[in-house]
This record gives structure tokens, sequence and C-alpha cells, in this order.
């Protein structure tokens, strides 16, 4: 329809089909329907290197013949036959050899003949402006499309007389074929499209298992598939974290360097504050994990490219059945692994409006790649070598979690059976490393354009928050005074050099602990602190502080901010920027690994972030499901960490 919608408006000179040459049959469904429009184009024969493998060989000149459209063969991938695809595209624009309309498809004596009563009432040029030929609309109409019945009754003076023929039309049609008009014009079409196969389409009789086959068997196997399926994610998770720890601890590392550099040269204040723990804390906290997102969509890119996704799919429909839904479910759910707003905007794919709601309900339950950097700091801080198990397990969670909440909603306000599930598996295909190089940039050059926008502004903010107002803790800089004046009467009575280094080494520390004291208590009294202590008493049965409320608030508009939060509240001594992971060493000295835990399936769970809110709004088509999503997410995600961390307390903890 988007295809047709745009033919239909923007007139373009020429349309390129590009079709699969494995399965033409399918294929070349639409390029009938574009013959029938009287559109000019080329037919790309594309991937016949494995259409050639198969042993299949066309004759060309009779396909053109028959399509009345130049017929090229091409390799995509190769950027083979590009060249001749260019050299028929100007030949269709620079003569009249293959001027569309010359192709008509019979449809039989009987629907024929309704063609023809339909067509004599549509005038010769069948809307405003004067591009439609009349009988496609009369074959439109038989076909009950909707868009162009009501282009017909706003453009047509006489649209009750074209309509009213139609309907009869359709009704004369059933009744002799004892089915419907559409299914008959489509049957009809396909007649054409097989006839044409068989003038043009030659294939020998190769082996008939393939490669692909052999490999199903063990990867689509009804035993082995979900166990190597689950062994493949851990595998992924595990080199996220482990393989991307090293380019992120060099990203650390440089960008500590930096605070500290900026430390040095910029005088205390509040812009060097704003400079060092605002903008560098709280961006650098996030930069530091772009490595682990584009060794995670490397994997994505990897499943897709090889048809690897599609399987995935076709061995999650029994587990999603479960949910009440079916596989085609799953790959919205699977898209949310990179980001939940394409997923959900992909569950449009779902026939049945039940499927669609329940799928964009559940999908902010699978842990997108915003949430990874919360997960590889925690993980990282109280977890160890144990790390890539831990983030892999969180996933495996949602996923679990996604099924279970599906299945009591099937059970509750979905009642009723979801749609069958059909769907063609894709032979497999070796990835092009150009081609997963492209969709790593893509995907790391958004994350960094939300580093720069997103997560700089709500950095920024978050420091002003944390830093202001600044009177409230006077009473440490008197406390100082008092200490410096103390020690400066004993160091200038002191005996000896050793003595004096020793008095001297002793006040700096004193001093450096009433200063951590100054910061943590004015952090904890500034406007932020507040919101987290409003927020602490909902919170502390989860074994979650007021910074950790704080870093959950913020993270309602980006989940990456979470960590940027982290980064700016726990403002990390500059002597201490140098030395690797500082802020996991802060987050130890608040948090325990059950707390830690609690908090990653919070994260998990609670609110989706402002733009995937956006989004479910406009997909499920208003407040009521949104708002019902956000609470029942919210409400999971209390209850949730809640029965972690208090159950691990009883079991011992850990």
């Amino acid at each position: 329809i988007i295809t047709r919608d745009y033919i239909l408006h923007e007139h373009p000179d020429v349309v390129i089909n590009i079709v699969d040459s494995t399965n033409l049959e399918r294929n070349l469904y639409l390029t009938v329907q574009l013959v029938e429009l009287g559109t000019q184009g080329v037919v790309a024969l594309n991937m016949m290197d494995e259409a050639k493998a198969k042993g299949i060989t066309l004759n060309l000149q009779v396909f053109e013949q028959l399509l009345n459209m130049p017929v090229v063969e091409t390799i995509g991938n190769r950027c083979e036959g590009i060249d001749s695809l260019l050299d028929r595209l100007l030949e269709v624009t620079e003569s009249n050899k293959f001027e569309g309309g010359k192709i008509q498809i019979n449809y039989g004596q009987e629907i024929e003949e309704e063609i023809t009563k339909i067509q004599k009432l549509i005038p010769t040029n069948g809307d405003e402006t004067g591009k439609l030929p009349s009988r496609w609309i009369a074959i439109k109409l038989l076909e009950n499309d909707q868009t162009i019945k009501d282009g017909v009754r706003k453009n047509n003076p006489d649209a009750k007389d074209i309509l009213n023929q139609a309907e009869e039309s359709s009704r004369h049609i059933e009744k002799i074929f004892n089915d419907d008009s559409e299914v008959l014009v489509a049957d009809r079409r396909y007649g054409f499209v097989s006839g044409l196969l068989h003038e043009v389409h030659h294939q020998r009789t190769l082996d008939r298992v393939t490669s692909s086959d052999r490999i199903d068997k063990i990867m689509t196997n009804r035993v082995l598939g979900i166990p190597i399926f689950f062994a493949i994610l851990w595998l992924m998770f595990q080199t996220t974290f482990t393989v991307g720890a090293f380019p992120a601890q060099w990203l650390s590392t440089g960008i500590n360097i930096l605070a500290g550099f900026i430390s040095n040269i910029l005088p205390d204040g509040l812009f060097q504050d704003l400079i060092v723990n605002g903008i560098i804390g709280g961006v650098g906290g996030v930069l530091v994990y772009l490595p682990n997102i584009l060794i995670l969509f490397f994997f994505i890119s990897l499943f897709e490219d090889t048809g690897y996704l599609a399987r995935v799919a076709f061995l999650m429909d029994r587990i999603m059945h479960l949910a009440g839904l079916h596989g085609k479910s799953f790959i919205p759910m699977i898209m949310g692994f990179g980001c939940n707003i394409p997923a959900i905007m992909a569950a449009r794919t779902l026939e049945n409006r039940s499927d669609r709601i329940l799928t964009i309900l559940i999908n902010p339950l699978i842990s997108c790649s915003a949430r990874l950097p919360v997960y590889v700091l925690l993980a990282g801080a109280f977890f160890g070598a144990k790390a890539g198990s831990v983030i892999f397990s969180i996933y495996i969670f949602g996923i679990v979690l996604s099924v279970i909440m599906g299945r009591i909603f099937r059970k509750t306000i979905f009642r009723g059976e979801s749609a069958p599930f059909v769907m063609e598996l894709p032979p497999y295909r070796a990835p092009l490393v150009r081609s997963l190089l492209i969709h790593m940039w893509d995907k790391g050059f958004i994350f960094l354009k939300k580093i720069g926008g997103v997560i700089l502004g709500a950095s920024i903010i978050i420091w002003a928050l944390a830093a202001f107002p600044r009177n409230i803790n006077s009473q440490y800089d008197h406390k100082i005074e008092d200490l410096r004046d103390r020690y400066k009467s004993k160091i200038e009575h002191s005996a000896t050099i050793e003595e004096k280094e020793e008095l001297t080494a002793e006040k700096n520390r004193k001093i450096k602990r009433l200063v951590k004291l100054k910061d943590s208590d004015r952090i904890k009294n500034s406007y932020i602190g507040r919101i987290g202590r409003f927020a602490e008493p909902i919170l502390l049965p989860l074994g979650i502080n007021w910074k950790g409320g704080v870093a959950l608030i913020t993270g309602v508009a980006a989940k990456e901010i979470v960590v940027s939060t982290f980064g700016v509240l726990y403002q990390v001594d500059p002597e201490d920027r140098e030395k690797n992971n500082s802020l996991q060493r802060q987050l130890r000295k608040d948090m325990t690994p059950l707390s830690a835990l609690a908090f990653m399936l919070f994260t998990l769970i609670y609110i989706p972030c402002l733009g995937t809110l956006a989004v479910m709004y406009r997909e499920l088509g208003g407040w009521k499901w949104t708002l019902f999503g956000l609470s029942y997410s919210l409400v999971l995600a209390w209850t949730v960490a809640f029965i972690v961390y208090q159950g691990g307390r009883l079991l011992g903890g850990f």
C-alpha cells in the first residue's frame, strides 16, 4: 500500500522493482500489480548467485516480452549488474519501447465482464490527476480496496453508481465461484505469474537438502534449538562485557586524565565544578560504555544478516504461545535488545489488534541497549568475573517476565486466541563485514548524538540541582579553619622535620575527610538531594538509597542518564580520578551486591524512557493503555526488586 500510494501520488518516471530470484512466484505478485497500474519500470532479478546455486536459469528475453519491462540480473551485495541496471533504466526513460499499459491480465470471462461494467461508469481518466487507468480502478473496487473507494467517492460525481455496480459485481462473482472477489482476483494474478514462470523459469534437479536445511536440523531442533539460542545470548553478553572492558577502560582512563587536567588548570569554584563534575563526570561516565554498545549491536546485526533472527522467532513461537502470543511477536521483542522505540513500532506488523497492544505493553520489559551501561557499571562493581553472566541473567529474566506478564494479561484483559503464525525462513547467508560495520556505526552515532544532546543537558541540570543552594553547610568551613589553626600551632612548635611532616599529613587527611563530609552533606541537602530523600522511604525496602532514587527518577528521560547521575552525585576526588573504576569504588560504599542486583532489576522493569512512552502513546492510540503500561511496570518493578532484596536478606544475602 505504501509503495502503491507513492507511485499514485508522486508519479515517478520509472520504478526499479527488485525481486528475489530464488522465490519468484511470491515476489512477482508486486511486479504484476505494477504492470496493471501501467508503471514504467525495470525488474532487477537480485540474488542471482543463490538462484544459480539452486540450479535456476531464466530466459530474460521472453521474461521482458511477457512483462513489457526490461529484466536485469543483479547480485546486490557484490554490486554486480548495477551498470546494466542503470543502462536499461535510461533505455526506459529515453524510448517508448517499454511504454506502460500494454500488458493486461485476463481474469476470465465472468470477472472480465464485471470489470467492463464497472469500467464503463468510470471516466476515462479515473481520478482528478488524470493518471489512473479506469480498468485498474475497476479491479481495485472488486478487491474491496477502501482507499480507492474513498477516492472514487471524493472525485467522481457518479460515485454512487460506480460503487453500487462494484458491490453488485462482487456479489455476482462470489455467487458464481463461491469465494470472495478479492481472493479470486489475487488467484488470477498468481495464475499469470505461474504461467509466466512456466515460460521463462527452469530449475535443474539438485540435492533437495540445502546447507541451510542441514544447519536448521541443529539450530531449530525442538530439543536443542532453544538451549543453543540461550548459549549464543550468553556468549553475546559475556563478550560485550569482557571484550568491551578493555576499550572502556582506556576511555575511562583518558576521561579521568582530562578531568584531572581541567581541575589543575581551572581555579576552584562553580565553573570548575560544572566542567569537572557536571559535564565530564556526567557525560564521560556514559561515554565509556560506547564500546559495549558497539559490541552488542555487532551481534544483533550478525543475527539479522545471517538469517538467524528469523530462526529465533520460529524457536520462540512455542514459548510465546505461553503468553498467548506467537513467534511473530518475538521479532519486535528481540529488536528491543537494541531499542524499545523501533521495537514497539514493529508491532504494527501484527494483524490482530489485541496482539499488537499486548506486545507493546510487554515490550519495555525487554532490556534495551540504553540500560546496558547501568548493568555494566553495577555488575562490574559488585560481581567481578561473573559480571557477564549476571548481565545475561537480567536479559533472560526480562524475556521470562514478559512471557509471564503476557500470560496474565491474555487470561485477564485480552481474552481469546492469538492469530496463527506463518513465516518464511530465509537461507543462511555469510554476513558482509561492511554491512556489520555500517550498522554498528549507525547505532554508535545515535548513541553519541544522545550523549551530546539529552545526556549533556540532563547532566548540567542534575549538576545544578546538586550544586544549589550553596549556603547550607558553612559549619564545615568553620571546622576546617579551626583544624588548620590547631595544627598550625602544633607544626610551629614541633621539634623535628619528620614530626612536622607527620603533623602536616595528619592535618591534610582530616581536612580531606571534612571536605568529603561537606560535599556529601551539601549534595544531600541540595535540591536534588531533597528530591531523593522524598523518594527514599519508598525505595529503602529495595536497598536503594536517596542517590539511587535520584538516578532512577532522572533515568525516566533516558536510561543512560542513570549512569551520568551517579557520576555527578558520587563526585570523585581529583586525586583519585586517574585511579581506575573510581565511580565503582564509590558505589561499593553505599550498595551491596544484593541491593545492586535489586537496582538493576528495577532499572530493567520500571517506567520506560520518555521516547518510548511517546511512541507507546502514538501506537496505542491514546493515554489509556499508555498510562496502564506505565503504572503496571512501576508496580511490577517495585515488587520484583522488593522480593529479590528482602528475600536475599532472609536467605543470608550476598
